[in-house]
């Protein structure tokens, strides 16, 4: 197990910390995550309106354009927001102005738009030119990222090449930044205007039908659910936060797969993408990476005392999905004996739920609720009011009290013995 370990910290680790540092990948992490907030309020009114009681949904039904608007005003253009927030950690990360960059960003992706002469459904009244909103929510978050990077990347070498309008000293720096960011921004804005709209490439459609294999294979296939949760174990176990390194990888995909769910259930169908982060939050990770709670409660009926110190301490924290405090101080990483079922317990609960899911026996998630809401209840929430996802949380919690049990009573005993022998002596 140390050969293991010691592969894991030589091998894995080093090339796994960098790319999580890398400065692209930070960014498109740091950009995704501030729009979390918008995407939880806007799949809260999807769920008021599709809450499962009967007397709700029809007493709301004249409602219902109107309680969809936050949700059209959030999820709908998650990828402005996103290109505005990646642009701005971008240029942060160079020690160029953040608000050029966010503007810039912004401004390039939105040209890979064609605003059309719009019409009232209703009324019929004319509109004058309208945006299309198909591309500006998950459906264009693979283009704002690459057009993020264009037009940071323009701004950078501008700045550092002094092909910039440089004002005097005297000039405040807010107005000076601004002159700075017009010779960038006329090459981004004019490269990808001359692409999308003098040589007629539709750049979202193109790198959707690049992208659809990939987003396909991660959201629906048994490996693209088991693979993130493999490396994050692996990765905790040897003492490195999984989630952030993995998913600074892989959560732009599974954000485009959630919005793909939300709007399905919006537009009254069901939802049909499993592996949504919502699949690893509600689901494998209860009380934590590792699905730590049973491992909190196994903890305080050791006979070992600092172990039942532990688990007590942990216990509050892990019920609201905080195990920190029960992986450095079991500890977890680096120890042998329980990071063999820290990782195998998840890959099992991670099998069950995707075959339940596959099967259409709990629904997929399509809400977006805070990550400190303890399982059962998120799970509920999450997937539209699916009791049995309560009951899926519930046989997944019971798995990881049987897979733990051994391994918690052999380091229990070994920890007891050396708590006599300090006695002893």
């Amino acid at each position: 197990m140390n050969k293991f370990f010691s592969w894991i910290e030589n091998k894995m680790l080093p090339p796994m910390a960098k790319l999580a540092e890398q400065k692209h990948l930070r960014a498109v992490r740091d950009g995704i995550i501030s729009t979390m907030p918008l995407i939880m309020i806007g799949s809260f009114f999807v769920l008021l309106v599709n809450f499962p009681i009967p007397a709700w949904t029809e007493f709301i039904q004249p409602y219902v354009p109107s309680i969809m608007l936050p949700y059209r005003i959030t999820v709908g253009l998650m990828a402005l927001y996103a290109s505005y927030g990646m642009g701005y950690s971008l240029a942060k990360s160079y020690e160029l102005d953040g608000v050029s960059g966010g503007s810039l960003a912004l401004g390039t992706f939105l040209m890979t738009m064609t605003p059309v002469i719009g019409t009232a459904a209703e009324s019929g009244e004319e509109l004058g030119w309208v945006l299309p909103m198909n591309f500006l929510g998950g459906g264009g978050m693979f283009t704002a990222i690459l057009t993020m990077i264009l037009a940071v990347e323009i701004l950078r070498f501008c700045k550092e090449k002094n092909v910039t309008i440089k004002l005097p000293e005297q000039v405040p720096d807010s107005v000076a930044r601004s002159f700075e960011a017009i010779i960038p921004g006329m090459i981004s804005l004019t490269l990808i205007w001359f692409v999308c709209h003098i040589l007629k490439f539709n750049i979202n459609e193109a790198i959707m039908k690049v992208f659809e294999p990939v987003v396909d294979i991660a959201g629906n296939t048994y490996l693209g659910v088991l693979i993130p949760v493999l490396l994050i174990c692996l990765l905790w176990s040897a003492g490195v936060h999984g989630v952030s390194v993995i998913g600074s990888i892989v959560r732009p995909l599974w954000l485009v797969l959630l919005e793909q769910n939300i709007t399905e259930v919006a537009n009254g169908g069901v939802a049909q993408n499993i592996g949504t982060e919502g699949f690893f939050d509600l689901f494998i990770w209860i009380g934590g990476s590792g699905g730590t709670l049973a491992l909190c409660i196994l903890f305080m009926m050791s006979k070992s005392t600092y172990m039942k110190q532990i688990g007590k301490l942990s216990l509050i924290p892990g019920i609201f999905n905080i195990n920190e405090p029960i992986m450095f101080g079991a500890p977890i990483v680096l120890n042998p004996i329980l990071a063999i079922p820290f990782v195998v317990a998840p890959v099992v609960t991670t099998t069950i739920t995707y075959v339940v899911m596959k099967l259409d026996f709990v629904a997929k998630v399509s809400v977006v609720t805070p990550f400190a809401i303890p399982a059962p209840i998120k799970a509920y929430l999450s997937t539209n009011g699916d009791w049995r996802a309560i009951i899926l949380v519930m046989i997944n919690l019971a798995i990881y009290f049987i897979i733990y049990y051994p391994f918690v009573k052999a380091y229990d005993k070994k920890m007891y013995a050396e708590e006599m022998a300090q006695e002893a002596n």
